[in-house]
């Protein structure tokens, strides 16, 4: 136990599964219920910006790191007005940070912004059970320390797919982010939980950013440029829950799609690849951490990479695979892997804008992770490039996004390290 939990009075709580699974342990945040879908993030930092994240709004976050708090929280790190997350689970909570930028501890933070928290649990046990049942609906409570109980209500408790979260995270209103230094191009961007650092990211290549709500029609969106032109290309941000539920984005993109450049981040990537015609699957744990392993098939190099989603795309529905722009391979792989051990980057036909390549391949489960469009200029990702918390490996995407809205037909062959393009 830490020690500095016995200085104060503490407070019990239950964390209960839908599958049964109950955890005692000690309130570390606000006191109350949560209710929510359960997941695990394996960052070792970060724990604010996670916190902060619009794109865990129904979550309940369990930390794998054991001790989370040490350094703090400060305004510089949030990456919206408040703490997104449904709930939060961690081994040891720090309630004395020790770091020359502190403004306050997590604890604080998160009793401040109403969020409940439990720690004193065995996360490592909690991750392999979710590991083996996949995501559930959960619960913590400080309130209803009755086992049955707590398991009954979480398995009356409606799922993450049953209503749209992007509409509760949302801007309301249009705004403009300006670009650092020079503005050369003005981009909209639609916001369906969009984090402060793909702002940044954006703005560090000289965009200046019309973010706009998520049910903007396109028709607005096209009317955005300089002086009521057409803006010199979109972007559709990361953003919670089941892209299902999310129907005038991705109408929006649908119409977007061919008009102008096209940018998608998480979210955003299953949105643009639905306008094209994909099916998206939900995952069994999803991918939450600052170390997730993707292959870029156009450079062969490895990113690690910074994730948070659980729907994902299945990459076969796109379309049939174009045998002379793949290698001469006609069929599907079964494993997406099988790509990297090719070398080879698979193109497909889709029925609505001609050919896509697979660009990135995630090397843990094979999922797909990247999609550029041949016939149109636009590309995605599964990841977060802005990383916040992560690694920086693939920052180099907000300069394709650059290169794309200059003309650059070759705008994502870039030597990830270096910062060259082959």
């Amino acid at each position: 136990m830490n020690p500095l939990v016995c200085m104060r009075p503490p407070r019990e709580a239950l964390l209960a599964l839908e599958d049964g699974t109950v955890l005692r342990g000690r309130c570390a945040g606000a006191t109350g219920e949560a209710f929510g879908e359960i997941v695990f993030n394996t960052s070792m930092v970060g724990y604010q910006e996670i916190v902060t994240d619009p794109s865990y709004v129904g979550q309940i976050v369990t930390l794998t790191y054991p001790q989370v708090g040490n350094y703090g929280v400060s305004a510089a790190a949030m990456q919206s007005g408040s703490a997104s997350l449904a709930g939060l689970v961690v081994r040891d909570m720090c309630y004395e940070p020790s770091n020359w930028q502190s403004e306050g501890s997590l604890p604080e933070l998160l009793e401040r912004e109403g969020v409940v928290a439990i720690e004193g649990v065995d996360t490592r046990a909690l991750t392999l059970r979710i590991r083996s049942a996949g995501a559930m609906r959960a619960a913590i409570s400080t309130e209803d320390l009755d086992p049955q109980s707590l398991v009954a209500r979480v398995c009356q408790a409606p799922g993450i797919s049953s209503r749209n979260l992007v509409a509760d995270v949302s801007t309301r209103q249009e705004y403009v982010v300006p670009a650092k230094g020079e503005r050369r191009f003005r981009v909209v961007a639609y916001d369906c939980g969009e984090k402060r650092g793909i702002a940044d990211g954006l703005a560090s290549v000289g965009c200046e950013t019309v973010v706009v709500p998520w049910d903007t029609p396109a028709e607005r969106a096209l009317a955005l440029g300089v002086d009521g032109a057409a803006p010199d290309g979109v972007f559709f941000s990361n953003g919670p829950g089941d892209p299902g539920q999310v129907t005038a984005t991705a109408q929006a993109a649908q119409r977007l799609l061919g008009k102008v450049p096209v940018f998608g981040i998480c979210l955003g990537n299953q949105l643009v690849c639905m306008a094209a015609g994909a099916r998206i699957e939900k995952l069994p744990f999803g991918h939450h951490g600052g170390n997730e392993p993707v292959m870029n098939l156009l450079t062969g190099k490895v990113e690690v990479t910074a994730q948070n989603h659980n729907f994902g795309l299945v990459f076969d529905s796109l379309g049939p695979i174009v045998p002379e722009d793949s290698g001469g391979y006609a069929e599907h792989a079964s494993d997406l892997r099988e790509w990297c051990r090719r070398g080879v980057a698979p193109v497909v036909r889709t029925a609505a804008l001609g050919r896509v390549r697979l660009t990135h391949v995630n090397l843990n489960d094979g999922t797909p992770e990247g999609v550029q469009f041949l016939d149109v200029p636009a590309f995605s990702v599964q990841y977060h490039p802005e990383a916040c918390p992560g690694p920086h490996d693939s920052a180099y995407l907000f300069r394709s996004f650059a290169r794309l809205m200059e003309g650059d037909a070759d705008y994502l062959d870039i030597d990830v390290r270096e910062g060259r393009r082959f």
